[in-house]
């Protein structure tokens, strides 16, 4: 057993040493998609950020230009050693963190003999009590509990890794213990707190670019992405839209339609755009200048993260707790991070980013960006992989501005047709060939069966 576990102990530090220096190589591109372990391509030089990430970092966290760039090289290498201690660790894992300026890094573990290890990868080591699974699986049982009924006055639940404990935050405690007890959760492993937090669902292509959902309502644009290499569109929000539910863009054009949703339980979509839109691999800056997305490593407890959104624009904060479930009056959602970014209803769905990589997309919250606020965002790898998606990065083409002007219906005969609502199994002709619908959508200029095989499938 102890050679088994010295030998992924040598594995992770090689691999943690070589993500190290990717991380300070600048230029590195390419199309990060969500696999079967949710890998990711490595980040680019902090020297490229964007000057309005910059310089919405000095207004938020206090940061001048140089002390943003040091802090977010900091942030990518702490979360590459993170990652390699999480894998070499196992079972002793408890968590990890960065705080400060410089992004210094703190690993906790169950097992003291571990400490030597981690101080020799980098970070500082903590031995607790509690390992991040065994709080984990006291957090499952609570969003099962939540799931089977959802708790009244019981807004917040999350993993905090530097308390070694499971925060459960209520309108009263008395209304936050009987939720743990109901869940079967033991009281050791959970901080019971009162908050007067009331978070609610911020509904009101380029990220963070405003979309208007065709029943009503605006929300913003998450991050471009592609599926089976020919379907573009965009992530955004579950409680957005639903399944079928059409979208016009910024420019008020037709874009596309909902064609997978999922809220309450998590809070993830995407939208299939037309022949129209070309996806970017940008993240509106709002006159600051456009943040390129190069790829989709998820960064660590107290690092820095922007969110861009078509309510108010850039705002960035810190990541205070991952893995956190938050109850709307429409119920709970689980998976989200909590962040201390500040957002306001039509911001939903918009992209949060750190540095160059993307992170996820905001969910809802309290407060507003006058006042400030506390925000959670669903992250991106879990939707990427339930619909099969590939993330558009710096690396994925040439992406355009959509035109104004939509092209002409291309239909040379059969009975499928632009603007007609399509449900899953329906048939159609086009071109002499026969076609099953295999996902409900209103069918666009440009979406003919021939072009899409997402939504149709040749029989």
């Amino acid at each position: 057993m102890e050679n088994t576990k010295l030998r992924r102990r040598v594995l992770a530090t090689a691999t943690a040493t070589v993500a190290v220096g990717a991380l300070a190589l600048a230029g590195l591109t390419g199309v990060a998609s969500a696999g079967p372990a949710g890998t990711t391509a490595p980040a680019v030089s902090a020297d490229s950020l964007s000057p309005g990430l910059l310089a919405a970092m000095e207004r938020d966290l206090g940061l001048d230009a140089d002390a943003a760039r040091t802090r977010i090289a900091g942030e990518n290498r702490a979360a590459a050693v993170a990652a390699g201690l999480e894998k070499s660790l196992g079972t002793s894992f408890a968590g990890a963190r960065v705080s400060g300026d410089k992004a210094d890094l703190t690993v906790s573990t169950t097992d003291a003999s571990d400490a030597a290890f981690i101080t020799k990868a980098g970070a500082t080591a903590e031995v607790v009590g509690h390992s991040l699974d065994r709080l984990e699986a006291a957090k499952d049982a609570l969003d099962k509990a939540a799931l089977a009924k959802a708790p009244k006055n019981v807004p917040v639940w999350y993993v905090d890794v530097e308390a070694n404990r499971v925060v459960v935050n209520g309108a009263s405690t008395s209304a936050a213990e009987a939720f743990v007890k109901a869940a079967g959760v033991s009281d050791k492993l959970v901080t019971v707190a009162r908050s007067a937090e009331r978070p609610r669902a911020l509904a009101d292509i380029r990220g963070g670019d405003a979309y208007y959902m065709g029943g009503g309502g605006r929300c913003s644009v998450g991050f471009s992405v592609t599926r089976g290499g020919t379907q573009n569109g965009f992530v955004t929000a579950g409680h957005c839209g639903r399944v079928g539910t059409t979208t016009n863009g910024v420019n008020q054009q037709a874009q596309g339609s909902f064609q997978g949703s999922t809220f309450p339980g998590r809070d993830y979509a995407w939208v299939a755009t037309n022949a129209n839109w070309v996806p970017k691999p940008l993240v509106n800056g709002y006159g600051r200048g456009d943040v390129t997305v190069t790829g989709s490593t998820p960064s660590v407890v107290g690092a820095s993260v922007c969110r861009s959104g078509s309510t108010t624009g850039w705002h960035c904060g810190t990541i205070q707790q991952l893995n956190t479930s938050v109850t709307y009056p429409e119920g709970t959602i689980s998976g989200v991070t909590r962040t201390s970014v500040c957002a306001e209803p039509g911001d939903s769905g918009g992209a949060y980013i750190s540095g160059s990589q993307a992170q996820g997309v905001t969910s809802g919250g309290s407060g507003n960006c006058s006042s400030g606020g506390t925000t959670y965002f669903q992250p991106l790898l879990p939707a990427l992989q339930a619909y099969g998606l590939t993330l558009v990065t710096s690396g994925g083409g040439n992406p355009t501005t959509p035109p104004t002007t939509p092209p002409p219906t291309d239909q040379p005969g059969g009975t499928w047709a632009a603007g007609t609502t399509y449900a899953v199994g329906a048939t159609v002709t086009y071109g002499g060939a026969t076609y099953r619908c295999l996902q409900g959508h209103t069918a666009q200029a440009g979406w003919t069966p021939a072009a899409v095989p997402a939504l149709w499938q040749r029989i």
